[in-house]
């Protein structure tokens, strides 16, 4: 549980150093919006997870954007080692300058690797995710947003991913 806290921390703190950076650039008159989020994860058996997602939206209304959002993610532990790409277009709808509803769709390219037996595997996979959240103005038309998607198309049995359900922490510059 601790390490979990402690992740989770890192994650907040990096997010909120970047988007600092990101919010003194100034895109205050420009349609375009630029994000993203930063995770990092710990565990048993040597368990390690760098994954970073970035995003690049326009606003086609004040509530509206639309936009492409890729992720890479590596893990490795004592058993294993993998590499995911992601890519797909986003949609979020913004109510109250607090809340978001979203959805967005992924193609999946991961790439496996069992350290003992060699085993290599590749897998394509296609999420659709769809949820919402709540956003906080962290200033100069920058937020850091927290919300939970759910994969539609999520099969116990057929999907890499242990869950349908994902958790976001993330940030945007420009709305």
């Amino acid at each position: 549980m601790m390490k979990k806290l402690v992740s989770f921390l890192f994650l907040v703190i990096s997010i909120l150093g970047f988007s600092q950076v990101a919010v003194n650039s100034g895109t205050q008159n420009n349609r375009w919006t630029f994000g993203g989020g930063l995770g990092l994860g710990f565990g048993s058996d040597s368990y390690f997870n760098l994954q970073v997602s970035p995003r690049v939206g326009y606003k086609i209304t004040d509530q509206l954007e639309g936009g492409i959002i890729g992720n890479v993610s590596w893990q490795t532990s004592n058993y294993y080692k993998s590499t995911m790409f992601g890519v797909g277009p986003f949609v979020n709808y913004y109510f109250a300058r607090s809340f978001f509803l979203g959805a967005n769709l992924q193609q999946y390219f991961i790439n496996s690797e069992e350290k003992y037996t060699g085993y290599k595997f590749d897998k394509d996979e296609t999420a659709l995710y769809l949820g919402g959240g709540y956003m906080q103005s962290i200033g100069n038309n920058a937020f850091i947003q927290f919300g939970v998607m759910y994969n539609v198309l999520w099969k116990e049995r057929s999907s890499i991913f242990s869950s349908g359900f994902v958790p976001s922490v993330g940030f945007v510059v420009g709305l």
